[in-house]
């Protein structure tokens, strides 16, 4: 099968060999796949990831369980063990042993076929279209903050970052009752939010203020630190930047100010794919630029540029 694959130097589309049912895996014919930040970060050194890179998917189960077999499905990118104490906490997406599709110690989802276990399978409805349902896993991590953080009706909450995950956290909040304001640095990607009533504004216009829940989603080094200076004593940050650089940050600002910091990653998909299926929240907006798996590589450098959003892969 094609697929894109990092050796720690280059990603480089090639054939490769067709994966084997794992057990109590299905394996998905991928149809459409999304570049996300972490992949372009993973390429970077994060993680020090080798092998086939991509973790947003949907696609077909070709084989599996009987039951599954013929299924649209999406899939959660964190592979547990499902027998330790962790996961007994019903917490496998932070499993001690966990391998996470396209990041560590599991091939991802830039090729033809990619493994997933049975256990992280979700069923697209089948009014939600595959360039929409891709969105589940970063809409799912938006969703997140919502598990983490108890956002009050007309919270002020300040969205820092007008990427993609910054987008739909934005709506996440939005949708939950808060009054967000977006900060960023596109004025089309700004003007995505303002159609859906969320205030925002440009970064060399901001006044910043104090506010009881900053969202770090700026996906730079500095997001954590401008994100500080924005939170009010005893307020909250939800950090969802993740980079290969590693940040420096002065400490005492957390301890005076008694500020609770949040790191926040993958979430659940069962509210992610509900929003998807009402359109309660605008994914379709997003999308910037599509190819083939065949370019999967100038993808992921074209997800780089400047006010590119959602890139999408057809992966068949």
């Amino acid at each position: 099968m094609r697929a894109l694959t990092y050796d720690g130097k280059t990603a480089t589309v090639s054939d490769v060999p067709k994966p084997e049912l794992a057990q109590d895996s299905a394996l998905v014919r991928v149809t459409v796949a999304g570049v996300c930040n972490t992949d372009r970060e993973l390429v970077k050194g994060y993680m020090s990831f080798r092998g086939i890179l991509g973790h947003e998917f949907v696609g077909v189960v070709e084989e599996g369980p009987e039951e599954w077999r013929g299924e649209r499905v999406v899939g959660e990118i964190n592979f547990a063990c499902e027998s330790c104490p962790i996961c007994y906490e019903g917490l496998q997406r932070h499993c001690p042993s966990r391998r996470v599709m396209g990041i560590l110690e599991a091939d991802g989802s830039f090729a033809e076929y990619v493994n997933v276990p049975i256990a992280n399978l979700h069923t697209v409805p089948p009014s939600v279209s595959d360039d929409i349902a891709v969105f589940a896993e970063p809409l799912a991590a938006a969703y997140e903050v919502l598990e983490q953080v108890h956002v009050m009706p007309n919270q002020e909450c300040v969205v820092l970052g007008d990427g993609k995950l910054g987008l739909l956290v934005a709506q996440v909040l939005r949708q939950a009752g808060a009054q967000v304001l977006v900060v960023g640095h596109h004025e089309k990607n700004l003007e995505i939010l303002a159609r859906r009533d969320i205030q925002t504004v440009q970064e060399q216009h901001w006044n910043p203020g104090l506010y009881s829940l900053v969202v770090d989603a700026t996906g730079s080094i500095g997001g954590l630190r401008m994100a500080l200076a924005a939170t009010r004593p005893r307020g909250t940050v939800v950090l969802k930047s993740t980079t290969a650089t590693k940040a420096k940050l002065d400490l005492s600002t957390l301890v005076v100010n008694e500020i609770r910091v949040v790191g926040s990653r993958c979430g659940p998909f069962p509210p992610a794919l509900r929003a998807l299926e009402t359109g309660s929240i605008d994914v379709s907006s997003l999308i910037t630029h599509r190819t083939s798996l065949a370019n999967c590589d100038e993808a992921l450098r074209r997800a780089g540029d400047a006010g590119q959003l959602k890139v999408l892969v057809d992966a068949q």
